[in-house]
Formats: C-alpha cells, structure tokens, sequence
C-alpha cells in the first residue's frame, strides 16, 4: 500500500543539514504504525514528504504503486485528495459548517455528493458514535468529540492512507483513549494504512509498530 524507499532530505543550501537520511518504510494495508522522536527529529518533514506536499532530495514514496516523487503538483494535490486522509492535534472543523458537511468535504472535493453522499456520512456518524448529532455546529462538541469528527472526516472517502499527527494531544486521558481506540478500529475495518506521529508512547502502544526518528533523520524500529 505505502512504500517509502531510501529517502533523503536536507535544508538549508550553506550548511546541508541532515533532516531524514536513507528512510524506508513499508506498509501493507490495515497496518497501523507510530513514529516517536525528538523535535527538531524531521517528523513533520517526514509526513509533508509521505503526503506529497514536499518532494526528497533522493528515493521514492509510492502510494498504491503511484511514485508521488515524479507526479507534478496537480497529480500530487489529486492523488492526496483521494488516496490520503489526514487527522490533526487542532481538529481543523471549519466552524460555520455543521458537523455532517465537515465529514463530507473530502466526498465534495472527490466528487461525491447527493444521496451516496449523505448515506455514507451517515455510516460515519455512526461508526464514531455521533449518530443525531450532524446537524451540530463544532463548537457545540467537546473536544473528544470534534476528534472523532476529525477522525470520520480523514476515513469518509476511504483512503489508502490516513497520517494522524498528534491526534490527542488537545484531549483529556479519558478522550484521547476513546479517541485512538476509534482511529485503529475504523483503520482496520477499512483496510487502510495508518501512521501516528506522537511524543505518547499510550498513544503509539495502540498501533501495531513503533519506529522512532533520530536527530540525524535515521528512522529505526525500536526494540
């Protein structure tokens, strides 16, 4: 499903600092993987490199056997808005949207509206346990409950790939557990690939597989 192979980044064109250095990484589908690190560690430049939004110096990134190193910023943006699914700390709702329209943003911008629209976010709601509760505006949730919003929004167009960025780092312990059981489920149940970044080894405990990420960008499984 995801193959991340040899890849290499640097910045800063004076000093050529090492962020990733000889990165791989593979992922079948339905497997679920945590990234740890130090900050400064590339973990951010790591996924802005998985979702096309910034290209390696060296090495290639297939999604679904499609090299998203050679794709122009047109085929990147396509192949990100249909393959991939993206969860964030900060929720990312855009408040003047209820919460059923939030969740079928990624069906609009694929092309996917009318009734086959509305029948899959309804399958959504469900799923993540806010069955009534679309017509709700954002700020009528809690927390705990835009993340699972935020996380029926990342799986709602059925990705290949779903990257969560510290996904719990704004919830309370309660919340956030309900919140990483939700995501490995629904990632499990659809058979997509999954990659937590997090500084929560709680967190990382839920996936299959931890990897951590030097400063010096060498990524490794831990022991």
């Amino acid at each position: 499903m995801l193959t991340i192979e040899h890849i290499s980044k640097s910045f800063a064109a004076s000093t050529r600092r090492s962020v990733l250095r000889d990165v791989s990484l593979t992922l079948a589908a339905g497997e679920y993987v945590a990234i740890m690190g130090e900050s400064g560690a590339g973990k951010s430049t790591l996924l802005n490199l998985i979702a096309g939004l910034d290209t390696p110096d060296a090495g290639r990134i297939l999604l679904g056997g499609e090299d998203l190193t050679v794709l122009d910023d047109t085929a990147r943006t396509l192949l990100r808005r249909s393959g991939m699914g993206f969860v964030f700390q900060a929720f990312h709702l855009l408040p003047h949207l209820s919460v059923e329209r939030n969740i079928a943003l990624p069906l609009a911008l694929n092309g996917v509206t009318g009734q086959q629209a509305r029948t899959r976010v309804e399958e959504m709601l469900a799923a993540v346990g806010l069955n009534g509760r679309g017509h709700s505006a954002p700020a009528e949730l809690s927390g705990g409950e835009m993340q699972r919003v935020a996380v029926a929004r990342a799986l709602v167009h059925k990705p290949q790939l779903v990257l969560a960025d510290e996904p719990t780092g704004n919830l309370d312990a309660e919340s956030a557990a309900e919140v990483l059981e939700l995501l490995r489920a629904q990632l499990k149940r659809d058979g997509a690939c999954g990659i937590l970044v997090t500084h929560s080894m709680i967190a990382a405990a839920t996936t299959d597989r931890l990897y951590r990420l030097t400063v010096g960008g060498v990524l490794a499984a831990a022991a």
